[in-house]
């Protein structure tokens, strides 16, 4: 004769629940123990005053505490090996509410368990009357004739008090998992710290991860594509110089061939540059600066005050962010700002913080909200969690202010 599935499943899952109903008794009785015998020797120090009694209160006191916090262990035990749900060790940090659970709760759901497990045992005893009533004295079931139909009546109430028991018992056991996550589990605001930390270390790997991205794209260029280039201007070059016997026609076709080659090397050189400048690896964030106030259209003034003794380089995330906003900037100034005649860059380094300050003469008036360029250039402050703050009133003059964190340092 073969077990149902279904049956066998649920079967199972009784045992689970009622192995897990049990152990907790023994845990939920403790601190209700502890909390009878204080009640008993409070009673006893109020209305019998033995000199004994405060000395024993004074050890129970402690009991209690250590029960607090001692009992949470076996309750991660019970809840990840009987079902399943791990808890968090909480520790000292978390000792209100340990407190609140083993001693608070825990003896309420105590309560519930010896209840259930009496309704089992009473159920049980009801289910099979007829079984162990044969165990007593015929002299008995003669003087009582009518006992079979009480015995009826128990083992019907005692089959459907067992019929209701899984349910009754998957329900405290439910209970108990909702309290114990609750109470025990990883309250909210941890799980938001450590969602923030998790969002700031993807974002963080994000960030060095299209940072050497731009870097791999940049070698790949100019190792590659760029050299293609110069190697293709040189060929036309000598081909123009030295084939002069050609036809008009054919030395118009490599001249102009020549011109789109040099054309596309300063293309592609400033998509480089814009990519990610190797002067920016090679000679650090002063030179990399410095060739773009030497490249742009209009006078810039560049002061950079970076301590010589400070013992870690700035992040390259950080370098590349800080070129980027410049370089931006500047091209910015150069195009849109009315009537300005000379810019500024002032980059200074205060402990753990790279500020950045861009300033022109125009006539101000810039609004970040209008346009992607600015919106852009405080997304990429954002990425690196840095703060980007712009003032430009009407009459000018127009400052960004860029603060960008250094706690990603190379040693």
């Amino acid at each position: 004769m073969t077990v149902p599935p279904r049956l066998r499943r649920a079967l199972v899952r009784l045992r689970r629940d009622i192995a897990f109903i049990a152990a907790g008794v023994t845990l939920h009785l403790v601190a209700l123990l502890l909390h009878v015998w204080v009640v008993i020797l409070l009673l006893g120090t109020i209305f019998d005053p033995n000199p004994d009694t405060p000395v024993v209160l004074a050890l129970s006191v402690p009991l209690l505490i250590v029960a607090g916090v001692g009992l949470t262990e076996p309750q991660r035990w019970r809840f990840r090996t009987l079902c399943g749900v791990e808890l968090p060790r909480l520790r000292f940090k978390g000792a209100k509410r340990q407190f609140g659970y083993n001693l608070l709760i825990g003896p309420l759901l105590g309560v519930l368990e010896i209840l259930l497990l009496a309704l089992l045992l009473a159920a049980l005893a009801a289910a099979l009357v007829l079984v162990w009533v044969w165990l007593v004295p015929w002299e008995w079931r003669i003087e009582h004739r009518g006992y079979t139909t009480t015995a009826a009546y128990l083992t019907v109430a005692g089959l459907v008090a067992l019929a209701a028991l899984p349910g009754l018992a998957a329900g405290l056991v439910r209970l108990e998992i909702l309290v114990g996550r609750a109470v025990l589990g990883v309250s909210r605001s941890d799980e938001l710290a450590r969602r923030v930390e998790d969002l700031t270390a993807s974002r963080a790997g994000a960030v060095d991860a299209a940072d050497a991205e731009r870097r791999r794209i940049e070698r790949d260029l100019h190792d590659g594509a760029q050299q293609r280039l110069v190697s293709l201007a040189l060929n036309l070059g000598l081909a123009k110089a030295t084939l002069t016997d050609l036809p008009p026609e054919a030395q118009e076709v490599i001249d102009a061939a020549h011109r789109e080659a040099k054309d596309a090397i300063e293309e592609l050189t400033s998509l480089v540059r814009g990519l990610h400048p190797a002067v920016l690896d090679e000679l650090g964030l002063d030179a990399a600066l410095s060739g773009l106030a030497a490249r742009a259209p209009l006078p810039v003034r560049l002061r950079v005050d970076l301590p010589p003794d400070v013992p870690r380089r700035t992040a390259p995330a950080v370098e590349a962010v800080a070129y980027f906003v410049v370089s931006e900037a500047l091209t910015n100034i150069a195009k849109h700002a009315r009537e300005a005649t000379r810019a500024e860059v002032t980059v200074t380094r205060f402990g753990e913080i790279l500020r950045v300050v861009i300033a022109d003469d125009g006539v101000g008036g810039a609004d970040p909200s209008k346009g992607s360029g600015l919106k852009g250039l405080a997304q990429r402050v954002r990425s690196v969690d840095g703060t980007f703050r712009m003032s430009s009133p009407m009459g000018g003059p127009t400052m960004m202010s860029v603060e960008l964190p250094c706690l990603t340092c190379l040693t």
